[in-house]
């Protein structure tokens, strides 16, 4: 199917409100899963509805709370999201980041306890558009894990994602957001969903074996998914795992630490003040410079032309919004489920959504 997307942000603000968010918190998760559906990321877009609403049942997600400073050494800041949606607490911790940079020139802040941050090149889209660097290391915890080490088969880590943010005063920011793993599960998921196979390179069944059958994620005997790029994806995937989840969150995928099937995200984030460097000209004519000349290369076979990171998503941006936003049927049978979970009337879903 395809939906409009104020229709759709519309109706997911109304389950979480029915769920028990206050308006404000309701649109701002709203807007965030929607938007990362709108630059083409459906992984971490709508399709968490039915964790999120199961989530704040069980009470793993508390729909009231906010980042809230717990410790503070001017230019080095740890930020407790106490278990609210991420992608409140998320923007939060980065508007706390990016006020105290305007006066140190750079803020390294560990943002922890989190659930599901959600599209993290949102955060760094903020920065980036404050004129801000910025660079984020992130771990996946409170499950089981899904992703095995290179050179081997058992699952170790989740899929730990890395984003780099580069400003550009005269265009949109430069963002490299991305998995660690072969593929975001989320992509797996919305791949089941469809009953679509994986790209072959990305998973392997319980033997080790390489498959491109996305149901070895979800169905016992379980495979894994891998690293990408071999064991470079795994080496910056144990970064992801050591600085974002061990020194940011304290709380790393080791089988000491709690797995309740909930979705929880620390985060060690740096935001750097270009101009510190008394170069800021300097800089955005380099940026400016480097940018055209990848832009001038000549596309390989396959290929309409050379893009830079952030530019799929904002193409991405233009088509959906002419054409509207793609759902597969079991992800909105999924959705539709859990809005009725939340507490919305069958006859209140069809008004929103027929």
């Amino acid at each position: 199917m395809l939906i409009e997307q104020q229709q759709l942000t519309d109706f997911v603000t109304e389950i979480f409100t029915t769920a028990g968010s206050t308006e404000v918190v309701a649109r701002e998760v709203a807007d965030h899963l929607v938007w990362a559906n709108m630059k083409g990321h459906d992984s971490h877009g709508v399709g968490m509805i039915p964790t999120y609403v199961h989530n704040i049942g069980v009470g793993h997600l508390k729909q009231d709370a906010h980042a809230e400073i717990v410790k503070d050494n001017g230019a080095v800041l740890l930020i407790d999201g106490q278990f609210g949606f991420g992608q409140v607490v998320g923007r939060e911790a980065t508007d706390i980041a990016l006020e105290r940079a305007k006066n140190t020139g750079i803020v390294c802040a560990g943002v922890r306890n989190c659930h599901h941050l959600g599209r993290i090149g949102t955060y760094g889209e903020v920065c980036g558009s404050a004129g801000f660097v910025s660079v984020h290391f992130v771990n996946v915890v409170g499950h089981e894990p899904q992703v095995s080490p290179w050179g081997g088969r058992d699952r170790r880590m989740s899929t730990n994602p890395f984003c780099c943010v580069v400003p550009r005063p005269d265009a949109m920011p430069i963002v490299l957001d991305m998995a660690t793993s072969a593929v975001a599960l989320g992509k797996v998921r919305v791949a089941h969903m469809k009953g679509e196979a994986v790209a072959e390179g990305c998973l392997v069944d319980h033997e080790g074996l390489p498959t491109t059958d996305a149901s070895v994620m979800y169905e016992v005997p379980f495979g894994a998914l891998g690293p990408f790029g071999k064991h470079k994806g795994y080496g910056l995937a144990v970064m992801c795992e050591l600085l974002g989840g061990g020194l940011a969150g304290e709380w790393t995928a080791q089988p000491g630490r709690e797995r309740n099937n909930n979705v929880v995200n620390n985060m060690l984030m740096f935001v750097l003040d270009p101009n510190v460097f008394d170069g800021i000209d300097a800089f955005n004519e380099e940026v400016r410079e480097m940018v055209a000349y990848l832009h001038s290369t000549t596309p390989a076979s396959g290929f309409d032309k050379v893009r830079i990171p952030g530019e799929p998503e904002r193409e991405s941006v233009v088509e959906r919004l002419d054409a509207g936003i793609p759902i597969d049927n079991n992800s909105w049978a999924g959705i539709v489920a859990a809005a009725g979970h939340a507490g919305m009337s069958e006859q209140r879903i069809t008004e929103m959504t027929g």
